[in-house]
């Protein structure tokens, strides 16, 4: 979806940058998001927010659980 209509930043553009450890104020720099009108500013952050490095992926949080189910350990050696 685009979040800036003025610069068309998409979300997966900004979540993109986020992901990579940049910050509001980085992205808004490299991509120009939020550098006009100002209405998309929210909502780009909040993008960044859920995207941020220090938050965990869900990715990663979904591998822990497949590793935890029965399933994931059901070779012979598991089960000694």
């Amino acid at each position: 979806m685009i979040v800036c209509v003025c610069r068309r930043v998409s979300d997966r553009e900004i979540a993109s940058h986020a992901r990579a450890g940049m910050d509001f104020d980085d992205i808004q720099f490299e991509l120009g998001v939020a550098t006009q009108c100002g209405q998309c500013e929210s909502c780009a952050r909040d993008v960044v927010a859920q995207c941020s490095a220090t938050h965990p992926v869900a990715a990663i949080q979904l591998a822990s659980r497949i590793k935890e189910s029965a399933a994931w350990n059901s070779s012979p050696s598991a089960s000694a």
